[in-house]
Parts: structure tokens; sequence; C-alpha cells
């Protein structure tokens, strides 16, 4: 199985590419799709759907895995992560490829064993189950291929629950 992760974000999208093959996972793509504060709204998320577009071409994921909206105290900023999710949703939808989402808690929980995981501890998670030299960089690149870890982990007991 293979999996697209995203951390959406309108500045910052991370993503990261996960397959998965038995017990193991692999990092096979990962980074940020960056937009410039200056650029129109709308040409912002022309980009990131554009990107995202081209990671599933070359991909071709079996799934897309989100990350939830947290909305903590800024309002402004949640409604940007959701036009951002908006896009690669509809990048992933054109295409035919399955969503999910995931809470910051249940990425936390798949790749470390608890929640209340520190993003140091998540790193470093991510680096040993997918065998990495180095912490993926930018931050938005770690959180996106945890994203996909998660998934790769809930995806088989998911289909047999739906069966």
């Amino acid at each position: 199985m293979t999996v697209l992760g995203i951390d959406p974000g309108l500045a910052n999208t991370g993503y990261g590419v996960v397959a998965r093959r038995g017990m193991r996972f692999v990092a096979r793509d990962g980074g940020v799709i960056a937009t410039p504060a200056n650029t129109p709204l709308e040409q912002r998320l022309a980009t990131i759907f554009e990107a995202v577009d081209a990671l599933l071409v070359e991909h071709a994921p079996e799934a897309v895995a989100l990350e939830d909206l947290f909305f903590g105290q800024n309002a402004r900023s949640a409604f940007a992560v959701g036009q951002a999710r908006g896009v690669v949703m509809l990048a992933a939808g054109r295409r035919g490829v399955p969503c999910s989402s995931y809470t910051p808690q249940q990425v936390k929980q798949a790749v470390c064993g608890t929640g209340r995981a520190a993003k140091d501890q998540v790193a470093r998670m991510v680096m040993t189950m997918l065998g990495l030299p180095d912490q993926p960089l930018p931050d938005h690149a770690t959180d996106a291929l945890a994203v996909g870890v998660c998934h790769a982990n809930h995806a088989p007991l998911a289909a047999v629950i739906a069966r």
C-alpha cells in the first residue's frame, strides 16, 4: 500500500509518500509545498492543488491521509488550513483516490504509542520507522510522513471492519 500523507497549510503544506510492505514502511518522497504570503489566495490554493495533483500522478497512491484541523486560538489560520485541505481533497477526488483524516492525537498514537508525544519524539519515531538517516526537514514534511504511517497502520483494520 502506498499513501500520500498531507500536513495541510496555506503557507506550507507538508507531504510524505509512505509505502507499506508487510510490516515495513518506506519513505518514497517528502517535502513541502510553499506558497508566498504576498500571493493572492486563489493562486496559493491553485499552487497547492497543482503540486498535489502532480504527486498523485507521480506516485499513484491508494489513499490520501490528511491531518485534521486543529483550531487552537486562531480561527483565521484554521480557515486557511481548511481551504488547503479542501484543494487537497479536490485533487484526490478528481483522481479517484480516497481520503482519510486523522487528528494530531491519532497520528501521535499511531507513531509513538501516545497521543501526547512531543514533536521531537514524533520526528525520531518517523526516522526510525522509515529507516531515514536524518530527520526530514522541515517539520511539515515529518508530520506528513507521520500521517502517512498512521493511515498505513489503520488501513488494514479499517478494511476488515468495512467488510
